[in-house]
């Protein structure tokens, strides 16, 4: 059956704003908490969005809203210094668009944070929607988001496919029964090997296009 919607993870996957993130929340519990967190110990914490990982992790639920501003304050502050947009990936999305597919981000990142990145990154023309962590109650691995963006596209499971860097992703997108699909293309990733395996591991943006592609000649 031809893919008429190809469904995005954003982190990782469509821009390389990982190190940012690891960054700036390494700044929050260094200010709030006193205690320097590798990348690793980060990762542990995602799932919620970025709000809800600092209120669960700052200790003193008082100064929780200024440890929020202060993470955001960051984020946006240096993200065109730590962030672009891939010349390869900027040609995937115009690609894909020009063949007529359209396309959904459905991220664990709270809406604000997604769209200081969408539009520091000037991409948000290529997206019919996007759901944001703070628009689901059950963030992934549940399948919630994709279930909410095949009815926003009003599309079957088999017209669509979904493309994320984490165990989370693809436990999200199998259990919604999409055809799921592992995005190993930055240098920073979630999971260097997943679990469980997606139904395929692309480490080129250029295969993720003429998979498509193939599906719709």
């Amino acid at each position: 059956m031809p893919i008429q919607a190809v469904l995005f993870d954003f982190d990782g996957t469509l821009a390389d704003t990982l190190p940012l993130s690891f960054d700036a929340f390494r700044r929050v519990f260094e200010t709030y908490e006193n205690v320097t967190l590798s990348d690793e110990q980060i990762t542990a914490k995602f799932g919620p969005t970025e709000d809800d990982i600092i209120r669960l992790n700052v200790s003193d639920a008082s100064k929780a809203p200024a440890a929020i501003e202060d993470y955001y304050s960051f984020y946006e502050n240096h993200f065109h210094a730590r962030v672009s947009m891939p010349r390869d990936i900027a040609h995937m999305l115009e690609d894909l668009s020009g063949q007529g597919v359209r396309m959904v981000i459905i991220t664990g990142k709270s809406r604000r944070a997604l769209d200081v990145s969408l539009n520091k990154l000037g991409i948000e023309k290529f997206f019919f929607s996007t759901v944001s962590g703070d628009e689901v109650d059950r963030p992934k691995p549940d399948p919630e988001g994709i279930f909410k963006a095949l009815k926003l596209l009003g599309l079957s499971k088999e017209e669509a496919i979904f493309v994320g860097d984490s165990s989370a992703d693809i436990k999200a997108g199998k259990s919604a029964g999409l055809w799921t699909i592992g995005a190993h293309w930055f240098e920073t990733v979630q999971t260097t090997l997943f679990s469980p395996e997606p139904d395929d591991v692309l480490t080129n943006v250029r295969d993720l296009v003429e998979l498509v592609r193939q599906t719709r000649t």
